[in-house]
């Protein structure tokens, strides 16, 4: 079983680095928040996340118009565990029509706050002028918005990116848009589109974000541990922190970022009993959620990235990927992690290879 990341009395060392804020009828205690990753933010994933001490998570980005066409896939992105709260549904679109139905299906899906996607970089999404692209149009960035604050009874919230390129940085023009539409938390990632996942994040940028509103801003980007959550904190004043890519595989760094957060004592490294059962846990839900066949695909990335930095970890990662049957999987995975010594890790933790990624 996976333990909840819990720090004991004596451990505090003062009041809590962030206090947190209201959105809606739901309080953020702990303004730690899972970023929304496509194919990999799934409800397992969520659910092994929340153990390590996330105070809100985010579905994977949702098409506008797949939920129009009503795909079981879609169906099965916006499915949220009973007890998963708060949450927000994510969804992504350029057409205010459709949009409006997506928040609306949100809503009736449980969200407790729908999260709209105008900060995603994928070619294939920009050409439909959604994601990032929109940033290059702020009158549609406003009719979008508008148009779904009116339409549902929660709290709209938005992700987005500092602007298109380093010559039309909009930041601030968006984060005030934002505001007057009825946003009520504002994520800024510290690129531009033209950066794609390249380069460092501005904290900067999402500062300049900040200091324009009055309503919460989360930073995302290149938070990799808990001194770089703290320093985010510092140079931009951002309300909350937005960790993504270094979850991969390394689930732990939640726990160091809340630490962070809540100015307790940082939290020990996991042993390897304790890291597999986390593997294994997670691969179990993945099971019981996707069925055999697609959770197989699956556990050919997220295992491999569960080894990331350890010993040994390059000559798993090639053996692993030649088994495709799910109960050879689970045996040899857990030959490779219940055999690591504690001292196992041979390149850093297992997210140190994966900065400059949330």
């Amino acid at each position: 079983m996976i333990t909840e990341h819990t720090t004991t009395p004596s451990l505090r060392m003062s009041q809590p680095l962030l206090p947190g804020f209201t959105l809606g009828r739901h309080r953020i205690a702990v303004p730690l928040v899972l970023a929304p990753m496509a194919g990999i933010t799934d409800l397992p994933f969520r659910r092994v996340c929340r153990r390590f001490g996330v105070g809100l998570t985010v579905t994977e980005m949702i098409a506008s118009r797949a939920v129009e066409q009503g795909r079981e896939r879609t169906e099965r992105m916006a499915e949220l565990d009973k007890d998963e709260s708060p949450v927000a549904i994510q969804i992504a679109g350029a057409e205010p029509k459709f949009v409006i139905e997506a928040a609306r299906w949100a809503e009736a899906h449980g969200a407790d706050f729908v999260d709209i996607n105008m900060g995603c970089p994928v070619k294939k999404v920009c050409k439909q002028v959604a994601g990032s692209a929109m940033l290059r149009d702020e009158a549609l960035v406003t009719r979008v918005l508008t148009a779904v604050v009116g339409a549902v009874d929660v709290p709209v919230t938005l992700k987005i990116r500092t602007g298109w390129d380093d010559k039309s940085k909009n930041v601030e023009r968006i984060a005030r848009i934002a505001e007057d539409c009825g946003i009520q938390m504002l994520t800024v990632h510290g690129r531009t589109r033209a950066q794609m996942f390249n380069g460092h994040a501005s904290w900067e940028d999402i500062g300049r974000a900040k200091a324009a509103v009055s309503i919460p801003v989360i930073g995302n980007g290149d938070i990799i541990d808990g001194a770089s959550a703290r320093e985010m904190i510092r140079v931009s004043g951002c309300d909350g922190v937005m960790v993504g890519r270094a979850v991969q595989g390394n689930p732990w760094v939640l726990a160091e970022v809340h630490a962070a957060i809540m100015n307790e004592a940082q939290p020990s490294a996991p042993t390897p009993a304790e890291r597999w059962a986390v593997v294994h846990e997670h691969m179990q839900h993945l099971l019981a959620h996707h069925g055999v066949r697609t959770a197989s695909k699956l556990a050919r990335k997220h295992i491999p990235w569960y080894s990331k930095g350890l010993h040994g970890s390059a000559e798993f990662r090639s053996s692993f990927q030649r088994h495709a049957d799910w109960r050879e999987q689970m045996q040899v995975a857990e030959v490779y992690f219940t055999a690591l010594e504690p001292d196992a890790e041979a390149d850093g933790p297992a997210g140190a290879d994966m900065i400059r990624a949330a």
